[in-house]
């Protein structure tokens, strides 16, 4: 098995080589060029506007720290949704809960139940148990007592 993984590879590198070599030597690819990148155009948040005279710079940087902060806010409040949603499934984690602890209060009452019957069974096998082993001592001295003479055989003896 192994043998055969190596040949098979052995003839993919075989081959792939043989590409490479044919290849005419004018047919270059395109040099890579990485993909460029503009950064998202976010229109400037309605509670601030431009003052009058202010230099082209001071427009761009506080067009640059206002989106900033405008981002920063709208993660922020996509937290205060996130955090909503969390409580949400504490909320459905909690009846849940409580739901369950109900079950398990039942079951354990039933568990109480159970082991009360067999309690109250087991007492009172030992009471039957008890009394057969009295009745049977009291049988068993019984037959080995000796009998007292009755008189109507002494007198027939004399």
């Amino acid at each position: 098995m192994v043998r055969s993984i190596e040949r098979v590879l052995t003839d993919l590198e075989r081959q792939i080589e043989a590409e490479v070599r044919s290849r005419p030597p004018g047919q270059e690819h395109d040099p890579f060029a990485p993909p460029s990148i503009r950064a998202p155009a976010i229109s400037m948040p309605e509670y601030v506007e431009h003052q009058d005279g202010v230099t082209e710079i001071g427009r761009l940087s506080a067009i640059a720290v206002v989106r900033e902060y405008e981002a920063a806010a709208k993660d922020i409040e996509a937290m205060g949704a996130e955090l909503i949603d969390r409580v949400k499934q504490c909320e459905a984690m909690t009846r849940d809960a409580l739901s369950v602890t109900d079950e398990l209060k039942e079951t354990a009452k039933r568990y109480r139940d159970e082991a009360k019957r067999l309690f109250l069974q087991i007492e009172s096998c030992s009471v039957v148990t008890a009394e057969v082993r009295q009745t049977c001592n009291e049988l068993k001295e019984k037959i080995a007592a000796k009998p007292e003479p009755s008189p109507a055989s002494t007198d027939s003896g004399s």
